[in-house]
């Protein structure tokens, strides 16, 4: 079989799969309220979510909190203030970079970093906040202390 032929082969796959792709990605929200009726399902191996294809989204979200500890009061630190980017238009806070702090070991370097960086405050405390049931009790919170950073 030629180049030509074969690149014509693939191109013709590629659009027909692109607009079946595209026709069960939008045809439960937008084109069946669009023509008031239901409309026929293709046998193909997508799946029902259209773009989120095989993402696994759990019902618990959960984030990391530092608080600064002065004459026995606590106070939340802005994580902004933690990690400190000079990177344009990406921020770590809502990528949830803080919460890597949580992992094993990792309070051997960030205790000193904290204590660096904040040195008006006499502890630090390194929390975990979770919703475990995220879509069902939305305002159900867990906080727990993962660390403590002491003098």
């Amino acid at each position: 079989m030629n180049t030509q032929l074969r690149n014509t082969f693939i191109s013709i796959f590629v659009i027909i799969w692109l607009a079946v792709f595209y026709y069960e990605s939008t045809c439960v929200y937008y084109l069946q309220p669009l023509f008031n009726r239901e409309l026929p399902k293709l046998k193909f191996l997508f799946p029902p979510a259209g773009w989120i294809m095989f993402y696994n989204i759990g019902d618990n979200f959960g984030y990391t909190e530092v608080y600064g500890v002065k004459d026995g009061l606590p106070q939340l630190i802005d994580p902004h203030q933690i990690l400190q980017t000079r990177a344009i238009g990406y921020d770590n806070i809502n990528r949830n970079a803080l919460i890597t702090v949580l992992s094993q070991g990792m309070s051997d370097s960030f205790c000193p970093y904290l204590k660096r960086k904040f040195p008006y405050f006499e502890k630090f405390l390194v929390t975990y906040v979770e919703y475990p049931r995220l879509t069902e009790q939305p305002m159900e919170r867990t906080q727990t202390v993962v660390y403590t950073c002491a003098e």
